[in-house]
């Protein structure tokens, strides 16, 4: 069975740090690029960033560029989403997911950024 399971949040006051995990397995890991989303109270889900699967190349939302860095650990299968300088925005459910919005999805971890 394939899953996915995101760890690592928690309530962190404006400009602080958190870093989340999503572990994967199921699934042959260096096969898929993998990516973390957020979801905010009330709004639509979006993209925060992405990892390609076979030569790592990153992808940032322009809200998460400068801030946030996502990484890889194939020997773990798990993948990490560092964020720093955190703002009351970047509050949400942040899940990851490989194949797309028709893919599979972990069931989420909530970050409250407060001010």
């Amino acid at each position: 069975e394939v899953q996915l399971v995101e760890s690592g949040g928690g309530l962190v006051q404006t400009g602080g740090s958190l870093r989340l995990s999503c572990a994967a397995s199921g699934f042959t890991f260096d096969d898929y690029s993998i990516g973390w989303f957020r979801q905010a109270p009330g709004k639509e889900r979006e993209a925060v960033s992405c990892i390609d699967a076979q030569i790592g190349r990153t992808f940032y939302a322009d809200s998460a560029k400068a801030r946030f860095a996502i990484s890889k650990d194939n020997a773990k299968n798990t993948v990490y989403l560092q964020m720093n300088n955190l703002k009351s925005e970047d509050t949400g459910v942040y899940s990851c997911n490989i194949g797309g919005p028709f893919g599979v999805w972990g069931q989420g971890t909530q970050v409250t950024v407060s001010s």
